[in-house]
């Protein structure tokens, strides 16, 4: 009897392992967005430019205002030294929200966010993260600046006598909220960015927001100037930083930030609907 050999198998390369698709998280999406924050370097210069401009501007004019002292009982109850010394957040806040804008038009102008959308298809979970580093960013950077701002302007107030502690009813709320504020106006400035997804565009209604229609509400007849203007923005949120505001004029300092949160959160809302809607 003849046995047939068997045929050997042929012999095939081994296939190569193919790595695992990692699951899109928003944690990883989080550590991805700050790698790009970081090596940004216009996000660092924006959050020097606020650091700066909170604390040198706030020393600057309390140096001018200590060589020109409130005149009159009604000169010195109106006087404010806290908020002289806080003046720098007015100009801080354009620098943050410049920050907010850049951090997503960045990727428009360039292109890369068709690269991000690639790697995650939901886009949303881009805009939260962006929206917790930038808020988180800003928050970490402008409460030294205010700190700072705050005991050097005291500082150099005290040398006239005008100066006020840290503990006086009014004061503490008024300096943790301006870095509150800041926080919420770099959000503003994101969710700008991500709606009109234009760098130019971005900055231009970051200031037509800010300041732009309070001059525009200054227009209208009578008392409803003052009524609008309460609810606008910068009126709303800039109500958080002064100790001791108007109730004529202005909201009470939680209720008007959260009135500026609240405008945030409407253009974050809007920007996030067209991200999912939208063509990148």
């Amino acid at each position: 009897m003849t046995s047939l050999a068997s045929t050997p198998a042929p012999i095939t390369p081994a296939r190569r392992a193919r790595p695992r698709a990692q699951q899109v998280t928003q944690l990883r999406v989080l550590r991805s967005e700050w790698t790009k924050l970081r090596t940004q370097p216009a996000a660092v210069w924006t959050l020097l430019a606020a650091i700066i401009t909170t604390a040198g501007f706030g020393v600057l004019y309390s140096l001018v205002r200590e060589t020109r002292p409130p005149h009159g009982a009604a000169a010195i109850a109106a006087f404010d030294p806290a908020a002289i010394s806080l003046s720098g957040v007015q100009l801080a806040q354009i620098a943050v929200g410049v920050l907010g804008v850049l951090l997503i038009t960045a990727e428009y102008g360039t292109g890369l966010i068709r690269v991000t959308f690639a790697a995650v298809p939901r886009r949303l979970p881009v805009l939260w993260s962006k929206a917790v580093l930038v808020a988180v960013s800003t928050l970490i950077i402008s409460l030294p600046a205010v700190l700072i701002a705050f005991a050097g302007g005291q500082s150099v107030l005290a040398r006239a006598h005008l100066s006020v502690a840290l503990g006086a009813p009014g004061v503490t709320r008024a300096v943790i909220g301006s870095a509150l504020y800041m926080t919420v106006a770099a959000l503003l400035g994101l969710g700008l960015g991500a709606l009109l997804r234009s760098t130019a565009l971005g900055i231009a209604a970051l200031f037509g927001l800010l300041f732009g229609i309070q001059i525009l509400a200054g227009l209208l007849p009578g008392s409803a100037a003052q009524t609008v203007t309460k609810f606008l923005p910068g009126p709303a949120g800039q109500a958080v930083t002064t100790v001791h505001p108007d109730p004529a004029s202005s909201l009470a300092p939680w209720t008007g930030l959260g009135v500026f949160a609240l405008w945030a959160a409407i253009l974050l809302t809007a920007a996030a609907l067209r991200m999912r809607r939208g063509d990148a």
